[in-house]
C-alpha cells in the first residue's frame, strides 16, 4: 500500500515544475504535502493519480508503476483534487451510484449505504448536489473518493473554504481513513498538518527541503528564534540589518519584517539600535519561538536582499 516516488520531474517547455523528486510514503501513514502556490504538489499528485506523464523519473503506488500500469494505479487510489468536481445537477445517491457503476463495485447498494454513514451525509443523500453547502460537497467529493474502497488516498486541499466546524468533521473523517490507508494530504493551513499527519514532505520551486515527522521538525527548529518588527517607514533597506550577527535571513510579510535568528540570540537591541542608525521608527517590535508556519516559511521563501 505504500507509495514510492523517485527522481520525479515534469517540465513545461523550458519550465521546470517538478525537479527530481524522491519520497516515500508508508501504509497507514498520513503525509502532509506541503509546499507554496506554484511548488508543484498539485502537478506532483497529477502524475502519482496518472493524469499528467512525467518528464523523467518514476513512481509506484501499491506496487503499480505509473507509467506502465497506470490502470492498476488508478484502481489503487481515491482522488479529492484542489476543485472538487462534481455534477451538481444530480442528486448525491444517485451521484454516488454513478461512481460506483464506474467502479463496477459489488453489492453496490451496500457500499453506497457504508460510504453515507461514513461520510456524514445520511440527511443529505436526498438533495440536489449543487444545492449542498461547501462542506457537504467536500463530504461528496470524499465518498467518491473511498467508495471503491482504495488503498491510497490524495487529497489535494480537501478543507479548503471550510468554516469550523465543516473543517473538525472533515479533520477527524480524515484521521479515520487514515488508521487504514495510506494518506497523502495537502493543506496551506498549518494547524491542520499539525493536527492530522505523523510526517511532512515540504517542497519549494519543484524540489524537496524537507522530509521528516511533524515532531522531528518542530524539535530540530524550535529554539530558533523568531523577532517580528513592523517599521513606519516602507520600502526599508535591510541590508544593515541582515549584518546584525546572529541574523539567518528576513522575510516581508504582509508588511511586517520577520527576523530569524539562532536559539541563543536575542537580537532586539541591536535590531532596534541598527534601525536609529538608519532613521527608522519602530511601530512594534516583539518575539516569539519559531512555530510550524516560521519553519514552513523559513523552508519555502527567499531571504530579502533590498
Amino acid at each position: 500500500m505504500s507509495v514510492i516516488v523517485q527522481g520525479l520531474s515534469k517540465e513545461y517547455g523550458s519550465q521546470t515544475v517538478v525537479d527530481q523528486l524522491s519520497f516515500e510514503v508508508r501504509p497507514g501513514e498520513i503525509l502532509g504535502f506541503l509546499g507554496p502556490n506554484g511548488a508543484g504538489k498539485t502537478t506532483t499528485m497529477k502524475m502519482l493519480c496518472c493524469y499528467t506523464q512525467p518528464t523523467a523519473g518514476t513512481a509506484t503506488v501499491a506496487g503499480y508503476d505509473i507509467q506502465t500500469s497506470p490502470l492498476m494505479v488508478r484502481k489503487q487510489i481515491g482522488y479529492l483534487p484542489e476543485h472538487n468536481p462534481l455534477y451538481e445537477e444530480m442528486y448525491v445517491k444517485e451521484f454516488l451510484q454513478f461512481v460506483a457503476s464506474i467502479h463496477k463495485i459489488e453489492n453496490k447498494a451496500n457500499r453506497i449505504s457504508e460510504v453515507i454513514e461514513l461520510t456524514g451525509l445520511g440527511q443529505e443523500q436526498n438533495k440536489i448536489i449543487g444545492t449542498l453547502s461547501k462542506g457537504y460537497r467536500q463530504r461528496v467529493g470524499l465518498a467518491q473518493a473511498i467508495i471503491h474502497d482504495p488503498k491510497v488516498l490524495i487529497l489535494d486541499e480537501p478543507t479548503s473554504g471550510l468554516d469550523m466546524n465543516q473543517l473538525i468533521d472533515i479533520r477527524h473523517l480524515i484521521r479515520e481513513l487514515g488508521k487504514e490507508k495510506t494518506v497523502i494530504f495537502s493543506s496551506h493551513i498549518m494547524q491542520e498538518v499539525q493536527a492530522l499527519c505523523d510526517r511532512v514532505v515540504i517542497i519549494n520551486k519543484g524540489e524537496l527541503v524537507a522530509d521528516e515527522s511533524i515532531e522531528k521538525l518542530s524539535k530540530r527548529m524550535s529554539g530558533d528564534q523568531v523577532i517580528y518588527v513592523e517599521f513606519a517607514q516602507s520600502n526599508v533597506s535591510l541590508l544593515p540589518f541582515k549584518m546584525i550577527k546572529g541574523v539567518e535571513e528576513v522575510i516581508l510579510e504582509n508588511g511586517v519584517y520577520i527576523f530569524s535568528a539562532a536559539h541563543d540570540a536575542d537580537i532586539r537591541k541591536e535590531i532596534f539600535e541598527t534601525a536609529v542608525s538608519q532613521g527608522l521608527t519602530i511601530i512594534e517590535m516583539h518575539k516569539d519561538k519559531a512555530s510550524i508556519e516560521d519553519i514552513f516559511r523559513k523552508l519555502t521563501k527567499s531571504v530579502i536582499d533590498a
